[in-house]
């Protein structure tokens, strides 16, 4: 048994954990980052190649740890990320990059911040004693170890740590229902002339034929197939599975499996009957399905639909978004992209939205932010799961310097830092589309 002490426990390492344990190890905390899997990245490492949506309201970029992760793989040589117009409909610019090396990247980013990063490491149970919580359990092969941080932030993708804490949550939306879980994959070998000659984006005579004779399954009406970052290689985000309990491994592990059923029938379908595929091959399926939905936490403030449609601007806004209402499959068999603000516009989401009511020394961030529904549809983003994790990450080393609780943190002095840092379009300053 290992017992160590830091100043911020960071809990999950997917983007928003990755921006928040490198924002606070920046700003000379000691930072200790749990990750339950083999690799950091979260949706990256579950749905390999998945597009960064959502970092370019109004055509411009959010800046901050995002930004420079996107120029550190730009400036490579060749380049392992490029940005792009999306696919869908009223999506800004997306990046798409080289999964391994993007990867590799965010590791390194890691190293070089001093972030003491735990692999394979599950968190149990935390300790709290008036109203701070005082250690974490976790455990790995090597048995059961306990941690003492100063700070801790969720970023475990399900709120899991803060549930267990006590913070107040809802599960899906008002009736529990839950957007579907994902299992992605490439076609590699594919012709792109020819399988994007086609006048339908979303090659729906092509799939209307396998569904009709049962080659499909009915919820492929829309095939969502889109270039991946080398040439020849096609990303199909396409799998979705309905009615799927995301905080539950035992429903997870069977919609994995019959992820993996639907991906191999849908391969040999592309094979067979979309022009362009005749000699492309399956590769990196996921190794479990994308979550996108399950607990949404209680905080200072909760983000509502009616607030963001009218491109409000909060004081202590720390990360722009322009996403659509990304609805997928949540409580019927389509998924909606429609426009929350109207174009040009854009709005701010809140710190005080990644802060319990009570607990002295936990923030959260990335999908478990504190929204209603329609809100969640649209901030849920990697780029602003990042941003988030930066915020919460630089909000560690304020608390600790001015010795108060995460609630009472001068958010002026928030985000006059996080401007510092380079996020765009906060604290009053105007976010500008670029002139070319």
């Amino acid at each position: 048994m290992e017992n160590t002490s830091v100043d911020v426990l960071v809990v999950g390492g997917g983007t928003a954990g990755f921006g928040a344990a490198l924002a606070a190890a920046r700003k000379g905390l000691s930072v200790t980052l749990l990750e339950a899997n083999s690799k950091i990245g979260g949706v990256m490492a579950f749905c390999p190649g998945m597009p960064w949506g959502g970092g370019y309201p109004c055509d411009h970029s959010i800046g901050g740890i995002f930004e420079e992760l996107t120029n550190r793989l730009t400036a490579m040589s060749p380049p392992a990320a490029e940005k792009r117009a999306s696919t869908l409909a009223n999506f800004g610019p997306e990046v798409i990059y080289d999964h391994d090396i993007a990867t590799l990247t965010m590791f390194e980013m890691l190293e070089e911040a001093g972030v003491d990063l735990r692999l394979n490491a599950t968190h149990d149970q935390p300790t709290l004693h008036n109203n701070s919580i005082t250690s974490v359990t976790y455990f790995d092969r090597n048995g059961r170890h306990t941690v003492t941080p100063k700070i801790v932030i969720d970023c475990s993708g399900d709120g899991d740590l803060s549930a267990k804490a006590g913070v107040p949550h809802t599960l899906g939306d008002t009736n529990g229902n839950m957007m579907g879980v994902t299992l992605s994959f490439f076609m590699e070998g594919a012709d792109w002339d020819r399988v994007f000659a086609q006048q339908d984006p979303y090659f729906q005579d092509y799939a209307a034929v396998g569904i009709r004779e049962e080659r499909l399954h009915p919820d492929l009406a829309k095939l969502y197939l889109m270039k991946g970052f080398h040439r020849g290689s096609v990303f199909c985000n396409t799998v979705v599975i309905r009615g799927v309990d995301g905080t539950n491994a035992h429903s997870i592990s069977r919609a994995t499996q019959e992820g993996r059923r639907r991906c191999l029938q849908l391969s040999q379908f592309l094979r067979s009957d979309v022009p362009g595929f005749e000699n492309a091959h399956m590769k990196m399926l996921g190794p479990t399905v994308g979550v996108r939905e399950t607990r949404k936490l209680e905080g200072m403030v909760r983000v509502c639909g009616a607030d963001l449609a009218q491109a409000r601007k909060y004081e202590d806004g720390i990360v722009c978004c322009d996403n659509p209402i990304d609805d997928v499959m949540r409580d019927s068999d389509s998924m909606t992209h429609e426009a929350i603000v109207q174009p040009g516009q854009y709005y701010t989401l809140p710190f005080r939205a990644l802060v319990p009511k009570t607990i002295r020394n936990l923030m959260f961030a990335g999908r478990i932010v504190s929204a209603d529904d329609v809100a969640f549809a649209s901030v849920r983003g990697m780029p602003q799961c990042m941003a988030m994790g930066q915020a919460t990450g630089t909000a560690a080393a304020l608390a600790l310097k001015a010795s108060v609780s995460v609630q009472k943190i001068a958010t002026e002095d928030l985000v006059a830092d996080l401007v510092r840092q380079g996020l765009h379009g906060l604290g009053g300053e105007p976010l500008i589309a670029p002139n070319t």
